[in-house]
C-alpha cells in the first residue's frame, strides 16, 4: 500500500481536514523520507525526537534504526492512528501537545531531531532548540525551500535567521523535494535540511549571549536603513561613535545588517557592548 493511499484512506477515516494554515502537507515519497533517515545517520545508540509525525509514515522509518522516537504530535485526530503504532513498537513515545510547551528538559540529554515541520513554526522551533541547554546534536528538517536558502545564506543575504542557525551549528541543504512529494500538495518546493555540529554559544568568553541578540536585533530593526542607522537609534548610541566602530573594523560606515558575516557581527557587538555598559 503506498503512502499517498494509506494518507486518503486515514484522512477518510479520521475525518481530518488538512489545514493549509498549520502546514499539514503531509509527506508521502518514501525515498524522502528514507534519505531523511540516512542523513540523520540514526542508530540503536540514538535518541530521535520527531515534531509533527502526521501519520508516522516517517515515524516508522526511524522505528527501525533508532534506541527510541518520542513524536510530539499537536492534532488530536491523528493521535489515534500513532497510539496504534505506539503498541506495537516499544522504542516509540507518543505525546499529545504543542512543542512550545514542552519544557526542554523533557528531552534526553543525547538526541536528534528528526522531522518534516509544519512551515509556520519553522523559525520558533529553531530558536527553542538551538538556544536550548541541553540542545539536540544535530537536525535533519524537511522545510520550506525558501527558508532553507534563507537559513544557509552567506554575507550580502544574511538575516537574523541565518545568523540565528549559523552561529550554533553548520547548515547544509542535502536535496531539493519537489510539491509532489507531499498530499496535499503545496505551492512550493521544500527541502532536507540538515543542521550538525550544533554548539553552545561559541564567543561565551568575549561577549554575553543576550547583549549579541539584542545588538543584532537593533542591527536588523529596519532592512531598508545603513547598519550605523540601525544601531544608534534602537540602542539610543551617538551615531558617530557607532561609525568610528565600524571604521575600526575595516568595514563600510554605509554598510547594511545584511552584508556582515558572523565573525563582523561578533566583533561588531564586543564594542558596542563596551559602550551600552
Amino acid at each position: 500500500m503506498d503512502l499517498l493511499f494509506q494518507t486518503k484512506f486515514f484522512i477518510k477515516k479520521t475525518g481530518l481536514k488538512p489545514d493549509k494554515l498549520k502546514g499539514q502537507n503531509f509527506c508521502v515519497d518514501e525515498e524522502v523520507i528514507k534519505e531523511m533517515v540516512r542523513v540523520a545517520q540514526v542508530s540503536n545508540k540514538d535518541m530521535v525526537l520527531e515534531v509533527g509525525p502526521g501519520f508516522g509514515f516517517l515515524t516508522a522509518e526511524l522505528l527501525k534504526k533508532a534506541k527510541q522516537v518520542m513524536a510530539v504530535e499537536l492534532e488530536k485526530k491523528l493521535i489515534g492512528v500513532l497510539k496504534r503504532l505506539e503498541k506495537v513498537h516499544q522504542n516509540l513515545e507518543v505525546v499529545e501537545g504543542d512543542i512550545f510547551k514542552i519544557p526542554n528538559y523533557k528531552f534526553k540529554n543525547s538526541y536528534k531531531i528528526v522531522s518534516n515541520l509544519p512551515y509556520s513554526i519553522t523559525s520558533a522551533f529553531l530558536k527553542k532548540f538551538l538556544t536550548a541547554d541541553n540542545k539536540p546534536q544535530a537536525m535533519t528538517l524537511l522545510i520550506q525551500k525558501e527558508v532553507a536558502e534563507r537559513i544557509c545564506a552567506k554575507p550580502g543575504q544574511m538575516s537574523r535567521l541565518a545568523l540565528s542557525v549559523q552561529l550554533y551549528g553548520r547548515p547544509q541543504i542535502i536535496k531539493i523535494v519537489s510539491p509532489e512529494s507531499f498530499w496535499p500538495q503545496p505551492k512550493v518546493a521544500s527541502a532536507i535540511l540538515q543542521i550538525d555540529n550544533i554548539m553552545a554559544f561559541p564567543y561565551a568568553d568575549r561577549l554575553a549571549e543576550k547583549d549579541f541578540w539584542r545588538i543584532v536585533r537593533s542591527g536588523f530593526c529596519s532592512k531598508r536603513k545603513q547598519l550605523h542607522n540601525n544601531l544608534a537609534g534602537s540602542l539610543q548610541l551617538p551615531a558617530d561613535k557607532v561609525k568610528q566602530i565600524l571604521l575600526k573594523l575595516s568595514l563600510d560606515p554605509k554598510i547594511r545588517a545584511q552584508e556582515l558575516s558572523i565573525n563582523n557581527w561578533v566583533e561588531l557587538s564586543c564594542y558596542v557592548a563596551k559602550l551600552l555598559c
